[in-house]
């Protein structure tokens, strides 16, 4: 399936062998298997090979320069995962073999290369076999231990070779810095008792990760301040807090407050605008809040309107709400001139229109039939 977003075949990686050989020289295998099951096959000590031109992995592999697919493939080499040797005739072309039996190739067959073709010879003798242009790259270079076709766990002794410390500093990684960190990887494999079929590539990850880690820590280091007395929060602070909803009298009135307490911790940050934004947000969630659930007794404010919730309050009664606003001026008017303070002016409305109603659903009694009432009694 393709779109105009994936306009040809994807590659497929495996995330495991990501993981324990390197990114690229997984893309790179996917790639080479992809290309010799183009090419014709020959079988050579129990291996498939093919011959691989130059420019179909510089077609395969567009976002790379050929610099670096030769050495992501002198890197699958040095694994013990690809076989490379050069084709007689063809220098832009490659004689590939993945460092794996296949199950395709013919059983006691007697080991050849497929160039220089032999002369045909005559029909009352047999064909001579051609000997091996040149051995595999792979079969005259040694293989670190850890290093071949095979997971190992790591030794308890291990080191860095030459070569990986090479790699090291081409990452402008100092060796101080490798040689704190061996025993640290050293201890923290063989507590997972994980094999690997690279120390190699897995020790040269972990560094390149633990020196970024290093440079970034040191980098918000070099950039940290104690509080000065005249800070003043950046404008993308205070526009993102005035984003949020908050006034920009309530951000300015916090300022004071905000540099007083981190002068007198006397500590050294980086982030000033950030712990003054959650600050903020803290201290504006709580001023929110105390003015919403407040219960300080007030005289009735000049501009009062009941909550809409007293109204389904009343509505649940079965007070029509007409009525209820119909009260608001008398209630209004009722405590204003006598000047009290109340804790919850709503709750103080709605026992007023409760009582307002009740006595206009009651009917008028004369004063001394209320008085002589005694159905009370019966």
């Amino acid at each position: 399936m393709s779109t105009s977003l994936i306009p040809e075949r994807p590659l497929l990686i495996s995330p495991t062998l990501a993981a324990t050989i390197g990114l690229d020289e997984a893309v790179l295998l996917h790639v080479i298997s992809e290309l010799m099951v183009q090419q014709p096959a020959v079988y050579r000590q129990q291996k498939r090979w093919a011959e691989v031109p130059d420019a179909a992995l510089s077609k395969a592999l567009p976002f790379w320069d050929f610099g670096h697919i030769i050495q992501v493939l002198h890197s699958l080499q040095e694994l013990g995962l690809v076989l490379c040797e050069t084709v007689s005739g063809k220098p832009e072309n490659r004689l590939l073999a993945v460092n794996q039996p296949d199950k395709h190739a013919p059983q006691n067959q007697i080991p050849a290369t497929p160039a220089p073709k032999p002369k045909p010879a005559p029909a009352s003798m047999p064909a001579p076999v051609a000997a091996p242009a040149s051995a595999p790259m792979s079969a005259t270079k040694s293989v670190p231990a850890g290093t071949g076709g095979a997971a190992t766990l790591i030794p308890s002794n291990w080191q860095p070779d030459a070569t990986l410390m090479q790699l090291c500093a081409q990452r402008n990684i100092p060796a101080d810095f490798i040689a704190q960190e061996v025993p640290a990887f050293v201890v923290y494999w063989r507590e997972r008792g994980k094999a690997q079929y690279s120390w190699h590539n897995t020790f040269l990850s972990w560094m390149v990760a633990r020196w970024e880690k290093q440079r970034a820590f040191h980098g918000a280091k070099d950039l940290e301040t104690t509080m000065s007395a005249n800070w003043l929060p950046s404008e993308e602070a205070v526009s993102i807090l005035e984003h949020a909803g908050i006034s920009l009298g309530f951000i300015e009135d916090a300022v004071p407050e905000f540099v007083l307490y981190w002068r007198e911790k006397g500590i050294s940050v980086s982030e000033w605008n950030s712990k003054f934004i959650a600050h903020v947000r803290r201290q504006w969630v709580r001023y929110t809040h105390t003015l919403e659930n407040d219960t300080t007794p007030r005289p009735i404010p000049p501009d009062f309107k009941p909550d809409p919730a007293c109204f389904d309050v009343l509505s649940m009664a079965n007070i029509d709400l007409d009525f209820a606003w119909a009260q608001v001026p008398e209630f209004m008017l009722y405590w204003q001139d006598r000047n009290e303070v109340q804790a919850s002016w709503n709750t103080k409305f709605l026992q007023h229109v409760k009582f307002k109603w009740a006595q206009q659903m009651q009917p008028s009694q004369p004063l001394l039939d209320k008085l002589t009432d005694r159905s009370w009694a019966d």
